[in-house]
């Protein structure tokens, strides 16, 4: 499973982790990606969807 959304392609975004002595090293944070059942074009199918997009009704969730 890829940690991006299918339907709004949100992916991982890169940075710093800075400790108290300003050091830094390379992180990641990925978005909150779950795998549920939509409906796309009237028939259900599974995708990788992240809580923004289920949230915010984007997708209609097959039962």
């Amino acid at each position: 499973m890829g940690k991006f959304c299918e339907v709004c392609n949100k992916g991982t975004m890169s940075g710093n982790n800075v400790s108290h002595s300003n050091r830094k090293s390379k992180r990641a944070w990925a978005p909150n990606v779950q795998t549920v059942h939509v409906i796309v074009g009237g028939t259900p199918q599974k995708l990788n969807v992240c809580t923004r997009c289920l949230r915010s009704g984007k997708v209609e969730r097959s039962v």
